[in-house]
């Protein structure tokens, strides 16, 4: 937005090839080109994953690290769980050969939680050498007139630098450099809080690969014109995230036409829609040559309550309005360096279930996420050839990531019943 208030026209939808489900995967895994080359890249030992794992589980009501948080499966299986289990699988897909390392950014008030907890679960069942922790950075928090805030007379406040903190956390960990001597070359990147996320996804990564991409993004389409969510887009030419309160009603509403012949309006999407879902591929080039070297400091400001100290009563307090400014960098800030972008649009129900708001909720808590993760079991059974019988509509079904990562791996099931709610471990 300009300074007179008006919208950057220089935001354009993003002008690149979006690669959809449906298109990549039309002819199933056995025919499909992009799948095969991202189970080569894992094959070799090309492919590695990151996990943003930093927050904490305050608004779940959880007291812990939010991967820990158990959303209600009949499996009592936490988020951080799925997670390896899918990586588990994927493993056994590529018929034991390569490994997938996972590296988990934490921060500072979780980082020595989450590596007790995966020690605890013998790491879900994973490679512990490939299973790494690492932290992301710490700012100190500002006085709206820029002085640094105290939390006690001898330490600063400070908070997480937020998920662009990846960059240098990546070079200072010597993460960077374990890829490296890996002989890793893909990238696949993702938060903890999607209860769908398919980490080192085959389709993607080859996806990436062939489109011959430095950077990539994952999208699901935004089928509300005020979704309140960033989507991709380009300004002044350049890929970017674009926040939902930067597009104009007229922005925002914009449709394009995606029929054969061009005429069919009923075939419209958003021309605004690529909605971000920070589930990110990276070339490690781009990487090491592009993004670390030129990490600047720039940061965005988020207005919080920040407990500070007070020397009158001698404690620290938290204040009920902001009081001060946290300064924090985005994962996408880094899109615009990028000279082959590659999109990637999947469908929500598969892969996009967010547990980000307290049980209860009416959208992306763990009752809507424990519902998707049922509903997709019950679709995998159905395309496998079963016949759901029992509560159908129960939001209680369950197929462990062990026993299938993508729906594959069911076919035994053809012809049968299987009554609803089941749990398939």
């Amino acid at each position: 937005i300009g300074s007179d208030g008006s919208f950057n026209e220089n935001i354009q939808p993003f002008s690149g090839k979006v690669g959809t489900y449906e298109t990549i995967h039309n002819n199933g895994h056995d025919n499909d080109d992009c799948y095969k080359c991202g189970m080569e890249a894992i094959q070799k030992n090309k492919v590695a994953t990151i996990l943003l794992a930093g927050g904490q589980g305050t608004r779940l009501g959880y007291d812990g690290p939010k991967g820990m948080y158990d959303i209600g499966l009949a499996s009592g299986k936490s988020l951080f769980c799925l997670i390896a289990q899918r990586i588990v699988k994927l493993r056994q897909l590529a018929g034991g050969q390569g490994r997938i390392p996972l590296y988990i950014m934490t921060s500072p008030m979780n980082h020595e939680q989450t590596k007790e907890y995966f020690q605890s679960q013998d790491y879900f069942g994973l490679v512990a050498d490939d299973v790494m922790f690492f932290t992301q950075g710490v700012l100190p928090c500002l006085s709206p007139t820029g002085k640094i805030l105290l939390k006690k007379p001898y330490a600063c406040a400070m908070a997480p630098d937020g998920n662009g903190g990846i960059y240098p956390a990546l070079e200072k960990s010597g993460v960077l450099s374990d890829m490296i001597a890996r002989g890793i070359e893909h990238i696949h990147t993702f938060a903890i809080d999607n209860s769908l996320v398919r980490p080192a996804d085959p389709a993607f990564i080859g996806y990436c690969i062939t489109s011959k991409a430095d950077c990539g993004n994952k999208v699901v389409w935004k089928t509300d014109p005020h979704e309140k969510v960033g989507v991709i887009a380009e300004r002044d030419g350049k890929p970017c995230v674009v926040e939902y309160s930067e597009l104009s009603q007229e922005m925002a509403e914009r449709r394009v036409d995606v029929s054969d012949d061009g005429t069919s309006s009923s075939s419209s999407k958003l021309a605004f829609g690529a909605g971000n879902i920070c589930n990110h591929y990276y070339h490690i080039d781009f990487l090491k040559d592009t993004v670390i070297p030129n990490f600047g400091n720039v940061f965005h400001i988020a207005h919080k309550k920040i407990p500070v100290w007070d020397e009158d009563k001698r404690e620290t307090t938290t204040p009920t309005t902001n009081n001060g400014i946290k300064l924090e960098s985005f994962i996408f800030d880094v899109f615009p360096q990028s000279e082959s972008m590659a999109i990637y649009e999947v469908e929500r129900r598969l892969e996009f279930a967010p547990v980000k708001n307290a049980p209860g909720s009416s959208s992306d808590s763990p009752d809507t996420a424990r519902s998707m993760i049922s509903s997709m079991a019950k679709e995998w059974l159905q395309a496998a050839g079963a016949t759901l019988t029992g509560d159908v509509e129960s939001d209680c079904c369950e197929i462990s990531p062990l026993i299938s990562y993508a729906g594959e791996g069911l076919e035994h099931y053809k012809g049968k019943e299987v009554a609803c709610p089941f749990a398939i471990m």
